[in-house]
């Protein structure tokens, strides 16, 4: 078996063992997104790194919730500096920053953090901040990984102490699942998150369905009408989401 059809297979597995063992989590999350979309609430997400690729993941696509709210800060991010965000996501204090600048917080509802680590300081302190603020802190973290490192957080917590639900993607420890020679590589949390977080999509426009109140979604800009359907959840959300 070459590397390539290691890496799938350990996938594969990942895919399996998450849905088989971390399901209870998942349908918790999506209960509570529910109940946020149908209580006028946003989902909120943020992560830091590669981690921000799943803070918008669910934002702004075919099929995805007009109410989504990313909170997305390019220096935490990896495409102006990506060393400098590694140090940023250590820094105390600015979580509460970011927060103030969101405008639809007030409107309450759930936030999803994504860290593998679950380590760093802004990650942390962005859950406790949102709590503070009346949303519900909901994590997709490597647990293996976070039990094994200490947290650079002032007070040594961790994302995985501090969120109502705590979803673990499985992975091992360092991310990387493929050994070759002396090299270690194929991350997994980017794959199985995103996973994790259509999951949840799907199953909590089905329980607000189920209750009478579908959800507004986008269409695919890349259709017939799409970009016509998609414009009346612009023009009402972007005064909301800046990210819009």
């Amino acid at each position: 078996m070459n590397a390539m059809e290691t890496y799938l297979g350990i996938i594969r597995d990942l895919m399996d063992a998450v849905a088989e063992k971390r399901s209870d989590a998942m349908e918790k999350a999506a209960r509570l997104t529910a109940d946020a979309l149908m209580n006028d609430g946003f989902v909120f997400t943020f992560g830091t790194g590669h981690s921000h690729i799943l803070a918008e993941e669910i934002f702004y696509r075919a099929g995805g919730l007009a109410r989504v709210c990313p909170i997305l800060e390019d220096a935490l991010m990896l495409h102006t500096h990506a060393a400098r965000s590694s140090m940023l996501e250590r820094a105390p204090g600015l979580a509460a920053l970011l927060l103030d600048d969101i405008d639809c917080v007030k409107y309450g509802g759930v936030l999803f953090l994504f860290s593998n680590s679950g380590g760093n300081t802004v990650a942390v302190d962005m859950a406790e901040e949102a709590k503070k603020r009346g949303l519900i802190p909901i994590c997709i973290t490597n647990v293996t990984h976070s039990q094994k490192i200490t947290s650079r957080h002032p007070e040594g917590k961790k994302l995985m102490d501090v969120c109502d639900v705590v979803i673990d993607n499985m992975g091992c420890y360092g991310d990387a699942a493929v050994e070759i020679g002396e090299v270690t590589t194929g991350a997994t949390s980017t794959v199985i998150g995103a996973m994790i977080m259509q999951a949840i999509v799907c199953r909590a426009i089905e329980l607000c369905r189920d209750a009478g109140k579908t959800p507004e979604v986008f269409h695919s800009a890349n259709t017939k009408g799409g970009d016509e359907a998609n414009e009346e959840y612009i023009r009402k959300y972007k005064p909301l989401v800046k990210a819009l």
